[in-house]
């Protein structure tokens, strides 16, 4: 079994449109809004179920233009997820700790990602 990385903390600011995570390896990852919106996991936005549970693109969180995209509510799905209410009225995306480590756009991350896609 593989031992994923969980969150020690979350933050939301709205005012620079960017989520916050420090996780207990202590890595600490900075989502832009309109990143994550745009790499939601839902079905709609995957096309359908049978595209459901690929890993997040970091390349498409942290180049997402982040602008007029703001987080209106978070609220957390058990304990394994977040789950996020935008500004443009979508809401149905359930982000795992897993899913959005994946996700992280920094450039560690984003290295290793690439990495994994040769």
């Amino acid at each position: 079994m593989t031992n994923h990385p969980k969150p020690t903390g979350v933050t939301a600011d709205r005012t620079k449109r960017i989520l916050t995570i420090t996780w207990d390896d202590g890595h600490v990852s900075n989502y832009p809004f309109a990143g994550l919106r745009a790499e939601c996991p839902c079905a709609e936005c995957k096309g359908g179920h049978e595209n459901m549970g690929t890993p997040a693109n970091p390349l498409i969180v942290r180049d997402t233009p982040n602008e007029g995209l703001n987080l209106e509510n978070v609220q957390m799905t058990g304990s394994y997820a977040l789950t996020f209410q935008w500004s443009d009225g979508h809401w149905t995306g359930i982000y795992t700790w897993q899913y959005l480590r994946g996700a992280c756009p920094c450039d560690e991350c984003v290295a290793k990602w690439e990495a994994n896609q040769a």
